[in-house]
């Protein structure tokens, strides 16, 4: 591991962070109708103190909450999917290979499907629902790991790779007992979305997210010894036990934290990292932070173009489509799918 020199750290800090800022900016004149509002009228409305006009209402209750929920989840799945690929030393690793989104959904489908509608904190009981789902995953993995101490990166992910099956099975079941109102609120959530507009939604999971992002920015000096062996970094003081336990419980909380507001998003914690990776080396120290900012940025981008492209058809179509939005998980698809093929062709191959 070469080393990182302070200039570097922050010039790169200071980039993702300059982009972070851009973004904010940019996000209260960009929606299904910018023409309607556009950023500069949506700033002036705020330095005027003019918190009940239109441009306010849109830009700043509508947009730049839609956006700082992008944000959110964006920053991660980006982090939690170098956390992963740096933990299991694979490169196709994401923050749902234990089978978190696998454990929300299914958690989803079944409030879905019980007809459950009620709400605690501002959260839906859909939401709820698939936050438990996810915990019994993770705590199933967890007895697996308490039963073998010895228990190696390759049999992790047996382990969520099976519960994630499994999962699947039991979601395709609840989908073929459903009734096709059922069958479509299914499907609209397994897309994956931003429309939880507002605090209300995504104030609660980011009492969570907090503390896991920043524990989880500290387990970097002791990744980049990790990456090196696990013999060779508990000679050199690194607890690999509580190293590993430390990443999975507090990366899978902050997924399932994510999946449950917004649902399963793909690809942001897969690309991402390799993106970053490609640019940056793996230097756990940089490419933790980046990952995490770069992520934001990214799915806030994607849902730009989910927002522009639906504006887009309806000018073009004539359509009453204009006030919806494409599903962010189909966006990041689209966008990212490229990407990534075009890093496998660059790389040959993403194995370590």
């Amino acid at each position: 591991m070469r080393h990182l020199s302070a200039a570097r750290f922050w010039g790169t800090i200071s980039a993702c962070v300059g982009g972070l800022a851009v973004v904010l900016v940019i996000s209260p004149g960009i929606g299904t109708q910018w023409d309607a509002v556009g950023w500069r009228d949506a700033w002036s409305s705020l330095l005027a103190g003019d918190y009940d006009s239109m441009a306010f209402t849109i830009g700043f209750d509508l947009r730049l909450a839609r956006t700082l929920l992008a944000l959110q989840a964006g920053v991660t799945l980006g982090l939690c999917g170098a956390v992963f690929q740096t933990l299991f030393r694979n490169a196709l690793a994401t923050p749902y290979t234990l089978g978190v989104v696998n454990g929300g959904s299914l958690g989803a489908l079944l409030a879905v499907k019980l007809g459950l509608a009620w709400s605690f904190l501002g959260l839906t009981s859909v939401s709820i629902a698939s936050f438990l789902g996810s915990l019994i995953v993770i705590g199933l993995i967890l007895l697996i790991t308490r039963a073998n101490r010895r228990m190696g990166t390759a049999e992790l992910l047996l382990a969520g790779v099976t519960m994630g099956l499994f999962c699947s099975a039991m979601m395709m079941l609840v989908t073929y007992l459903s009734n096709q109102r059922e069958t479509f609120s299914i499907v609209r959530w397994m897309m994956g979305s931003l429309e939880a507009l507002g605090t209300q939604q995504s104030a609660p999971s980011l009492v969570l997210l907090l503390p896991s992002w920043i524990l989880l920015l500290l387990q970097a000096r002791g990744l980049n010894q990790y990456l090196l062996g696990e013999d060779v970094a508990a000679s050199r003081g690194v607890n690999i036990r509580r190293l590993q336990l430390t990443c999975l419980i507090f990366a899978s909380l902050a997924t399932a934290a994510v999946v449950a507001v917004c649902g399963p998003i793909g690809f942001v914690g897969l690309v991402v990292p390799q993106m970053t990776a490609l640019m940056l080396g793996r230097d756990c120290r940089l490419l933790l932070p980046a990952s995490a900012l770069i992520g934001g940025v990214f799915l806030a981008m994607c849902d730009w173009l989910s927002q522009i492209a639906m504006g887009l058809w309806a000018a073009i179509s004539g359509s009453a489509s204009a006030s919806a939005s494409l599903p962010i998980g189909v966006v990041t698809a689209i966008v990212g799918v490229p990407i990534f093929l075009v890093l496998l062709y660059r790389r040959g191959s993403f194995a370590e």
